[in-house]
């Protein structure tokens, strides 16, 4: 690592995800006035986050899908409509010539 590129309160610090109650250290320069007791026996800063990768839809797979099948016939009726439009238009303009 490149030496004197982070700031000096560059530290290991907790963030603890409140909505699954994960915890992990990781290194940050995050401010806080809370702080932890880790495993290692240490005191550390800790970070309350809102969601993290153990709470978030997208990584525990309780992500809910939109019902897409409407979207996309209302879709392909909008292109098939733009397709009739656009054949209408060549017809014509070789009608004109």
């Amino acid at each position: 690592m490149k030496s004197d590129i982070h700031p000096e309160s560059y530290r290991p610090v907790v963030f603890k995800d409140s909505a699954s109650g994960f915890s992990f250290l990781s290194k940050s320069c995050a401010r806080t006035n809370q702080t932890v007791k880790w495993e290692d026996g240490q005191e550390y800063p800790l970070v309350i986050l809102g969601i993290s990768s153990a709470s978030h839809p997208f990584y525990t797979g309780q992500q809910v899908f939109v019902d897409t099948a409407g979207r996309v016939d209302k879709f392909q009726q909008r292109l098939a409509k733009t397709k009739e439009a656009q054949e209408k238009a060549a017809a014509f303009k070789k009608r004109k010539r």
